[in-house]
């Protein structure tokens, strides 16, 4: 059973659809003893890191998370991702989970071509840069989709992919059990479908 985390951030209806479709039993929950029972956890998100961070802390959960990311496979998706990190400067600099070395950035500073948009929004190629089961089902080069304006800096030790928006931005992340992806497997066609799979079989 996957558990998808409820703080009262982000579309977590599409993401247990997703799994649903793969077969999977998923259930949205704030419940501390849900997620002890689980075998996987997903943490989604949308939003602010500040806030997200906030009402995160409120559910009084971030102990149970990090005891059980000891245990099993934990996915942070999108702001999941971010929230995974040491520490973020959106609006300010706000503690993370500290999961992952290295922090959550503006993704605008730091473009070499100043033309394009930010957000990131739209589909991007995703290049592996470290083999890992959670590719299993995927190849170099399939297409995932992203929507962020913030992204994890100064995490090569635990950067699994990349997608090129004039930079390496990051877009999965791993550190033993915890995994992370910037792009949304649940809005990502076929291919996110195959990395939920692969997340439910790590």
């Amino acid at each position: 059973m996957i558990a998808i985390l409820d703080y009262g951030v982000g579309n977590l209806f599409s993401l247990r659809s997703s799994l649903q479709q793969l077969g999977l039993q998923a259930v949205v929950t704030a419940d501390a003893d849900v997620l002890r029972a689980a075998d996987r956890l997903i943490l989604p998100g949308v939003g602010a890191f500040g806030d997200a961070m906030a009402k995160l802390t409120a559910t009084g959960l971030v102990p149970v998370l990090k005891e059980q990311a000891e245990e099993k496979p934990l996915l942070g998706i999108c702001l999941g991702m971010q929230l995974l990190f040491e520490k973020s400067y959106e609006y300010g600099q706000h503690a993370g989970l500290g999961f992952i070395k290295g922090e959550v950035c503006p993704l605008g500073p730091d473009l070499a071509d100043k033309s394009l948009k930010v957000p990131q929004m739209g589909w991007n190629a995703l290049h592996i840069v470290k083999d890992d089961p959670l590719f299993h089902y995927i190849r170099e080069g399939e297409y995932v989709y992203y929507v962020h304006s913030y992204y994890g800096k100064n995490c090569a030790e635990s950067t699994l992919a990349v997608s090129d928006y004039s930079i390496p931005v990051t877009g999965a992340v791993r550190a033993g059990r915890v995994y992370g992806t910037q792009f949304h497997p649940e809005k990502s066609g076929d291919t996110g479908l195959r990395i939920l799979k692969a997340f439910s079989e790590l």
